[in-house]
């Protein structure tokens, strides 16, 4: 098996050791204290590597180690669910070595904390791509963090794998996505609470690009269901504070409250909810972030009676997420105690990374793969019921993205959630989904209804 590469993840005193890597350990309390920069901020990187093909290009040989780059964060106010994406990475990448690693050869992780941090975002995705050769990163949980690291991924040609739900209205040639789009959360989302709890509705969501953007999609799929906006309002990335939104949604009386809210100020904002005395029965919160690892964060209780749309949960009943979960949590890579939609979509990441590497090398040889090689032999990749936890899910041939089926569940008082409502059928991809007049994304890029094409349009 091959050791895990550990870069600039600091000497910090706590000294807990992730595979080899000393990172410091951010309690539950002190990840609701801790804060990131403005989150709109795309800082430019603070060393400078030059770009040459040559001299610095992943290449691949047979037997040895494949070096990819697990870019999260593993401090800061995004560490709870992002230390957990570099967890279940680490344990897919175990257990594809374990069967023999991809084409002969093992996979090799370099290890980064992104410190929650756009500017450490951006560079040390150039880092990784020039210095350590990765062949691909999987990383980034905010859009915020990816679009802080997509030109240098563009600029080099090089390959993304997003493990987690976005906004859309993006057309790239050098990323692969696992997490829903809008059109395969909000859109059942928004109806169903509408339907079971009233029209009146107060849009909360943190100060950045996918809150906003999500918010826009809810608020068509809002006025298709009858629906009426109460109000908006966006808090900064990492705010723990939300006195004045909560007495905003107290005057306006709404019938429930559709939350786009991430990281730290999510926990805190469920917390707040009910030490305000705001009651679940008559007022619920609709999430498209706050699952199993945010509820045990915050504490079951503050949890119990809210809705989560997502493509997988904990508790969802087949073979293959019994399996996972079980041997998950009982290795050495559980010590959080839940799974979760961020984590799962990050582990059948790496499955979708094997596949698509496979292909690649069965086509050109191990020798001859290059990370966009792997990305272009990657569409219609499937995971299937046997591998993936949530069920079967396949890549877009054309926008790179995930047919997956929606579901929603509504939090327990133990933490766990019930399904609540499924899709009868696998659900495609739509990145533009409230932008039919900009076009459709190929694989080739951005397809405008007058036939031109545009390129990586981020």
């Amino acid at each position: 098996m091959a050791a895990a590469v550990a870069r600039d993840v600091g000497c910090l005193p706590t000294g807990q050791q992730l595979i080899g890597v000393t990172y410091m350990k951010v309690s539950r309390r002190g990840f609701i204290k801790s804060t990131v920069v403005a989150a709109g901020a795309v800082a430019a990187p603070h060393v400078w590597l030059p770009v040459s093909s040559e001299a610095w290009g992943a290449t691949l040989k047979k037997g040895e180690p494949i070096k990819v780059g697990l870019l999260f964060s593993l401090t800061g106010s995004l560490a709870v669910p992002e230390e957990d994406s570099t967890l279940v990475m680490q344990y897919a990448i175990d257990e594809i070595n374990k069967a023999g690693g991809i084409a002969g050869s093992p996979i090799q992780p370099v290890i980064v904390d992104a410190k929650s941090d756009f500017a450490v975002y951006s560079e040390k995705a150039k880092e990784l791509i020039l210095r350590d050769k990765v062949i691909a990163i999987f990383g980034c949980y905010t859009s915020a963090s990816r679009k802080a690291i997509l030109p240098t991924v563009m600029a080099n040609n090089h390959l993304l794998y997003y493990p987690t739900c976005y906004e859309g209205a993006e057309c790239t040639q050098n990323t692969i996505c696992t997490g829903p789009l809008a059109n395969q959360h909000s859109k059942d989302l928004i109806p169903f609470m509408v339907q079971n709890f009233g029209k009146k509705v107060f849009f909360v969501g943190s100060n950045y690009v996918w809150p906003k953007e999500s918010n826009k999609n809810a608020k068509v799929w809002l006025q298709q269901a009858g629906g009426e906006l109460l109000g908006e309002e966006y808090i900064p990335l990492g705010s723990s504070e939300f006195g004045p939104v909560l007495n905003k949604i107290r005057e306006a009386k709404p019938s429930f409250i559709f939350s786009t809210v991430v990281g730290a100020s999510d926990i805190a904002f469920h917390k707040q909810f009910k030490q305000e005395g705001f009651k679940v029965d008559s007022m619920p919160i609709a999430s498209l972030t706050t699952g199993e690892i945010e509820t045990r964060a915050m504490g079951n209780e503050f949890g119990a009676g809210h809705f989560l749309s997502a493509p997988y949960f904990q508790a969802l009943d087949n073979p293959t997420n019994k399996k996972f979960v079980e041997n998950f949590l009982a290795s050495k890579y559980g010590k959080n105690g839940v799974t979760h939609y961020n984590m799962e979509e990050t582990y059948t990441s790496a499955y979708v990374f094997k596949y698509g590497l496979e292909a690649a090398a069965a086509k050109l040889g191990i020798e001859n793969v290059t990370p966009r090689a792997i990305r272009d032999n990657s569409g219609g990749i499937k995971v299937g019921a046997d591998v993936s936890p949530e069920g079967p899910i396949w890549i877009d041939e054309q926008n790179f993205n995930c047919w997956l089926v929606p579901k929603i569940g509504q939090c327990q008082a133990d933490g766990s959630f019930k399904i609540v409502k499924q899709a009868a059928e696998h659900v495609a991809p739509d990145p533009y989904s409230i932008y039919p007049n900009l076009g459709t994304c190929t694989k080739d890029g951005l397809k405008a209804p007058d036939g031109k094409i545009r390129k990586n349009v981020i």
